[in-house]
Parts: structure tokens; C-alpha cells; sequence
């Protein structure tokens, strides 16, 4: 076993605390990675907190990892010791599935995610990059250029696919009106991806304090949701929302702003489930979507995208030991707007 140390949850209440472990020997296609950051996601705290349920403690967090190898498998030939990568969401895959043969191995029917789930061997329990090093095969990690900052690379794997994904899939760029709803890790992202790739991005907020920022991200418009005639306005405006939102919220309304088959995607998870009136969506054959990160390929993908233009996450860059506070600040949207670990601090 390769020994590692992280920041783990013991239970559903107490703080995070350090934390010993063992990482798999590396295989002949792994590659060992001493990682260098991690972004803070949002789903971290949901699964520290077992708000999902089926929270396998101790868990440590952290599907946002940049670092760089240190040593690879007698069979691994994509890196090389010295080379900068990430992981993301996920580590594994069944690669047998459909979902896994068309490079979409983000909707396989048995993924190992990064954290919180279990090798293919069914068990051995993943560790996420709240720690010092991971193995990964191979085929699950990325590439990523060594220039800029490193920490504002990282929320990329996590944040910046899961609002790159939607606005590929569905074409969204040029000549298209987009909005985004809610401007925190997510939402910023997707406010700079959509301007990027030529689309019209009108950023949709229950906070008057977010249209400056708003605007220096690249949104063409600000509308505040609380300002019925604002939103009176905009009805009927977009050929597509993303929602990035996971408090509750009426998506009936915001499906009034969508075009004649202009279309919702569903990024956000709120606690409960919505409700939507039949007549919101057919009376202009509107579609209500969802989306979850993306694949290898099209995370690397935006990766490359990312660096020719010189987009990164906007962080606020952590030491491990004040983790419980970046997550009382995060549930208060206090981060402009992801956290971002410097794992050097571990040492």
C-alpha cells in the first residue's frame, strides 16, 4: 500500500478531521498522483453531511484535484513522472455499457466516483482529494497545462464540465440567448463558458449585489428575479435556461421565460422535488433537461478550451485545517466562488 494522508469526515456532525490511509500499489495502467490542490464543491458538503444518504465514513472529499505524477504503472504510457493532471468526478468506469462505448462514462450504470464509492474489486472504499496522493488509472486522468494558476485550474474538473457539458451537448453559441441562474461556483462558470462560445448570456440572480460581478464575468445582461416586471419583460426571451440553483425555486416561471421550444437544464439539486404545471411546458413545447458533468474526452475537451482562452475558476485559495470554515462560508454564498485547497498545507 502507498501511504497517504487527507481530512476526513468520521460522521454525519463533527468536523473534518486528519486523517491515515492506504492507497492501492500501483497497478501496471495507474499512475500516482501527489496532488496539489482541490477545489471545494458544493456536493462535498452534501455528502459529508450524508444529505444524500449512503455516506461511507470515514469519507474524504474532493473530486476537484490537480497535481502532478510521481510515478506511473510498467504498463501506463499516456504520463510521465513530472507531468501536470487532474481528476475529476470520477475514477472508473465498467467501460462495457452503452453510455461507456460512446465516451460518456459520466452516465455509466456502475461508475467509481472519486469519493465515497467503491473499487471495481466492490471493496476497497475510494478517498477523494482532500489528501496528499491518489492512484487513478490511466484512462481516467487529465491533462492539464502547466501554466497559470494551478488552483483555479482545479474547481475546473468539477464545476467548469458540469456547465461546459450542457452547453456543448446542446449546441449552445453563437446566435443563441442564454440564461444562467445563479451566480456561485457553477453559475460563474457557466457565465464565462456561454460568453466564450459567442452566446448572448443573460445572468438571472435573487441577488442586486451579483450584477457587477456579473458583468465583469462576461454576462451581456443582469435580471433580478425578485423584480416581476424585469421578469415580465423577459418572457418568452431565451432558447435556453441553465439552472444552477439547488434551493428551492419555482421552475414553472422560469420555463414562462424559455421560447417556443427553448429548453431548461436542471443543474442544481434542490432537497425537494418541483413541481411544474403541464400547461408551462406544453403550451410552447419547452423541455425540461438535466445534465451531469461530463465524459473523459469532452472534460479534456474543455480543459484545452480553457486554456486557449484563459479561462479559470474565480478562487479564494484554503489550507485544509480551515475547511469547516469554507464550508459554513459556502453554505452563506461568502466565496467568490469556489474554494480552492492548497494541499501543501497537509504537510
Amino acid at each position: 500500500m502507498i501511504e497517504a494522508k487527507g481530512y476526513a469526515a468520521y460522521d454525519a456532525q463533527s468536523s473534518l478531521k486528519p486523517f491515515a490511509f492506504g492507497r492501492r500499489d500501483l497497478g501496471d495502467s495507474d499512475v500516482l498522483i501527489d496532488i496539489l490542490y482541490c477545489g471545494v464543491c458544493h456536493s462535498d458538503h452534501h455528502q459529508v453531511r450524508n444529505e444524500w444518504s449512503g455516506t461511507r465514513y470515514p469519507v474524504v472529499p474532493g473530486h476537484e484535484i490537480v497535481g502532478r505524477v510521481a510515478g506511473v504503472g510498467a504498463k501506463a504510457t499516456k504520463f510521465r513522472a513530472g507531468d501536470t493532471v487532474g481528476v475529476g468526478c470520477f475514477v472508473d468506469s465498467c467501460r462495457r455499457c452503452d453510455a461507456c462505448r460512446r465516451g460518456l462514462e459520466n452516465y455509466c450504470v456502475a461508475p467509481v466516483m472519486t469519493y465515497n464509492s467503491l473499487e471495481k474489486d466492490k471493496k476497497t472504499p475510494t478517498y477523494g482529494g482532500y489528501s496528499s496522493r491518489v492512484v487513478v488509472d490511466q484512462d481516467f486522468v487529465l491533462r492539464v497545462a502547466a501554466k497559470g494558476r494551478l488552483e483555479a485550474v482545479a474547481p475546473l474538473l468539477c464545476a467548469g464540465i458540469t456547465t461546459f457539458s450542457p452547453l456543448r451537448h446542446w449546441k449552445i453559441g453563437k446566435g443563441h440567448r442564454v440564461a444562467v441562474l445563479g451566480l456561485g461556483g457553477l453559475g460563474h462558470m457557466a457565465v464565462k463558458l456561454g460568453n466564450a462560445l459567442g452566446a448572448e448570456v443573460t445572468l438571472l440572480s435573487s441577488s442586486p449585489s451579483k450584477k457587477t460581478d456579473a458583468k465583469r464575468l462576461g454576462a451581456h445582461e443582469f435580471l433580478l428575479t425578485s423584480d416581476g416586471g424585469a421578469l415580465a419583460s423577459a418572457k418568452e426571451r431565451f432558447d435556453f435556461i441553465i439552472d444552477t440553483v439547488s434551493a428551492p425555486h419555482d421552475l414553472a416561471a422560469l420555463a414562462g421565460l424559455l421560447k417556443l421550444d427553448g429548453t431548461l437544464i436542471l443543474l442544481g439539486v434542490p432537497p425537494k422535488p418541483a413541481e411544474v404545471p403541464a400547461f408551462a411546458v406544453i403550451a410552447r413545447r419547452r423541455s425540461i433537461a438535466g445534465s451531469l458533468v461530463g465524459g473523459i474526452a469532452e472534460t479534456q475537451e474543455m480543459l484545452d478550451f480553457c486554456n486557449e482562452r484563459g479561462i479559470v475558476a474565480d478562487v479564494e485559495t484554503i489550507p485544509i485545517q480551515q475547511i469547516d470554515v469554507a464550508y459554513d462560508r459556502m453554505l452563506k454564498g461568502d466565496v467568490r466562488y469556489r474554494f480552492s485547497i492548497d494541499m501543501a498545507s497537509l504537510r
